[in-house]
This record gives C-alpha cells, sequence and structure tokens, in this order.
C-alpha cells in the first residue's frame, strides 16, 4: 500500500472503485455458474453482486456523487494490478466447482478486509479510520456468508478439470 489515504474523498474513490470490480466479478462468476447448471451457487454470487452494488450506491450517496461525477482512482492505490476483493479472471476455470468459485470469492473478501485493516491503521484521520473500519466491518460480513456457504460444498474430486470433450481450436 502506498502513502496513507489523507482525505475521505481519496477513502471513499477507493472503495468505490474496488466496490465496482467486484459488482462485475461477482456477475461473471454468476454467469459461469449459470452456464455449469448450478443455480444455486449463481444465485449467491448474484447476491454478492447485490450487496457489492448496493455498497456502490450508498457510497455515491453519503458522498454527494453522481455515477459519472465520481474521482477516478489514482493509478497504484493498491499493490495489483487489480482491486483487492476483484476475483481474478485468470483464477476462474471453465469446468470449476461451486466449492472454487466461492473460494476464489473468500479469498477476494478477505483481501478486502485486509486493504480495509491497513487503511484503517494507516489513516489520517479519525474519521478516516472509523470509516475504513465500518468497510472492514461490511467486508467481515461477506466472508461470514462465504463461510457458510463453503461449510454446505463438498471440495471436488482431483480430476475436476478433466474435460471428456476438450474445446478444439481450428485455424
Amino acid at each position: 500500500m502506498n502513502a496513507p489515504v489523507q482525505t475521505m474523498e481519496q477513502l471513499m474513490a477507493q472503495a468505490l472503485a474496488m466496490e465496482r470490480e467486484a459488482v462485475a466479478r461477482y456477475g461473471e462468476l454468476a454467469e459461469m455458474m449459470e452456464v455449469h447448471n448450478n443455480r444455486e451457487v449463481a444465485e449467491l454470487f448474484r447476491k454478492m453482486a447485490g450487496y457489492e452494488a448496493h455498497h456502490v450506491e450508498q457510497i455515491l450517496h453519503d458522498m454527494g456523487w453522481s455515477a459519472d461525477s465520481a474521482p477516478v482512482v489514482h493509478e497504484g492505490a493498491w499493490a495489483t494490478p487489480e482491486a483487492p476483493e476483484a476475483v481474478p479472471i485468470d483464477e476462474m476455470h471453465y469446468l470449476m466447482h461451486p466449492w472454487h468459485a466461492l473460494q476464489l470469492a473468500h479469498a477476494a473478501e478477505q483481501r478486502a478486509v485486509a486493504f480495509f485493516d491497513a487503511l484503517a491503521r494507516q489513516a489520517a484521520g479519525e474519521d478516516i479510520r472509523r470509516a475504513a473500519e465500518a468497510m472492514r466491518a461490511e467486508e467481515l460480513e461477506h466472508v461470514a456468508l462465504i463461510d457458510s456457504w463453503l461449510a454446505k460444498v463438498a471440495p471436488p474430486d482431483a480430476n475436476w478439470a478433466d474435460d471428456p470433450d476438450p474445446p478444439r481450436y481450428e485455424d
């Protein structure tokens, strides 16, 4: 992480960018699960996308920003190319099972918790610290939700990625 966030606007711009990216990725995960006829987990990811979309709307409302007028997050706001809460697209697999998707989401939510925890610890002011702690608490709720779903889903067999009818590419 770079220098501590100096203003509430910086904090909220980072949170907004992170939540927007999470909405998109959870939507992609939902679509993948629907393609593989796993409607139950697809619904979970739609619900997660909904939670993240609610966070987007809340930030816009609280800051008095319109969807198009929110500040842009400057490069280097986080240590990775993508926001901490985003599920890395290269970790998705067309044959992944619900367990895999939930593991990816769990890791993303834990990264969000760690991100807001670090922001709270390095906050330049008490108002920024409290806001970062509130966001961390919301992300912890998401971790708990995913934990409850993981408890219901068995890990796949070791040969889960074997495809009896792999895609064929012709030049």
